[in-house]
């Protein structure tokens, strides 16, 4: 019996949790289905589409780093959801085409609430999710955004059409970009497992946050980073990346297997304490 997949595609890709969510969610469910991780290296995403497409046992994928925004120039149609932020993170077949979308919003969304409203942000990154992040502070109406990147150029491009007040800040200006800030968002990889650490001046510019600070971490493995705890020491709000990482899976959950993965607070509890298992 042919048993329908979906799967979460990126590069690395070891340290995904995405399977663990799912397969969870499918056990509780009963449903007869599997869902995979796939390393597919930079410049590998056209052949894996046209391989994956051909299996009549894929339901779809997941995207991570690096491949969202190369996703969405691929897919043959990118719902609003992704067009809003140029970015694809979940993929699947309909009517004999790609559809792309994107739940990185809902899911930063979840994770800030309304931090951020009229308030001064930092932002760490300019990749795929830090456009989602974006998204969300536009409509928060932030009253200033400091994106700290590695890349100017990426960052700038980030920006465009933004209509926030905005300045791009690297490693060595942190200070500056932390100065008051209420929130701060690592939409970045790093502090990930396998990744380079986030950088000694943004640990050590975190007392320039204001008290009341919450700092938003994407990363989840590790769980507690780098970031969260130097947070934490100078007692900020600290806000790791599972919740977004389940709200982000309900959402493709939903569109793999077309039933509503279980949401009541034991299940919950329970999903987040296999999440955390050493």
């Amino acid at each position: 019996m042919t048993v329908h997949y979906a799967e979460v595609i990126g590069d690395p890709i070891a340290q995904s949790k995405s399977p663990v969510i799912h397969r969870y969610w499918l056990n509780q469910l009963g449903i007869e289905g599997d869902y995979r991780r796939r390393r597919v290296a930079r410049g590998g995403l056209s052949s894996y589409l046209r391989l994956a497409f051909r299996d009549h046992a894929w339901l779809g994928c997941n995207v991570t780093i690096p491949h969202k925004q190369d996703m969405f120039r691929l897919v043959d149609r990118a719902m609003p959801s992704a067009e809003a932020v140029g970015a694809v993170n979940i993929v699947y077949r309909e009517d004999g085409a790609l559809i792309g979308m994107n739940s990185d919003v809902a899911g930063v969304q979840a994770a800030i609430g309304r931090a951020a409203r009229e308030k001064t942000v930092c932002l760490i990154g300019a990749g795929g999710a830090a456009r989602a992040a974006v998204a969300v502070l536009r409509s928060q109406e932030v009253t200033g955004l400091r994106v700290i990147a590695r890349d100017r150029a990426k960052a700038s491009e980030l920006l465009e059409d933004c209509a926030l007040p905005t300045t791009i800040h690297d490693f060595a200006g942190a200070r500056a970009a932390l100065e008051d800030a209420a929130l701060v968002i690592n939409a970045s990889p790093l502090g990930m497992a396998g990744q380079p650490g986030m950088p000694m001046p943004i640990l050590q510019a975190m007392d320039a946050t204001l008290p009341e600070a919450t700092v938003f971490d994407m990363v989840y493995d590790p769980l507690d980073t780098a970031l969260l705890a130097h947070a934490r020491r100078h007692k900020r709000r600290a806000v790791d990346g599972l919740e977004m990482l389940i709200g982000q899976a309900r959402q493709a959950f939903r569109q793999f297997y077309g039933v509503e993965p279980p949401s009541d607070p034991e299940n919950n509890r329970a999903l987040r304490a296999v999440l955390t298992e050493p």
